[in-house]
């Protein structure tokens, strides 16, 4: 009967637990930043939202870029660039970078 009684309970536990393990992998979805790239070298870049908010991130082997350039090499300091990364990266990895067309507003 304890055996019982233990095997509910840790049945329970994992019914319970489950909703938590699966809400910790969508926490790995893609987040996007936008913004002007203000600073970059061969391992990071910082991009500024204008807004206030500068965020870095750094280069992985997989990092795709695309759009108005394509290579991290072509990138250059104030390119508008839209930045795909994890939210659980620490530090935030730059996994894909689409180069936007210049902007007007300096």
């Amino acid at each position: 009967m304890r055996t019982t009684r233990r095997l509910m309970l840790w049945t329970l536990a994992l019914a319970l637990a489950a909703p938590l393990l699966v809400a910790g992998s969508a926490t790995a979805q893609m987040r996007e930043f936008t913004g002007r790239v203000d600073k970059i070298n061969k391992k990071k870049m910082i991009v500024d939202n204008r807004k206030g908010d500068k965020v870095s991130f750094v280069r992985v082997d997989s990092t795709e870029v695309s759009g108005e350039k394509e290579t991290w090499k072509d990138v250059k300091q104030k390119d508008w660039v839209t930045v795909s990364w994890k939210f659980v990266d620490k530090p935030r990895k730059a996994y894909k970078i689409v180069v936007l067309p210049p902007r007007d507003d300096d």
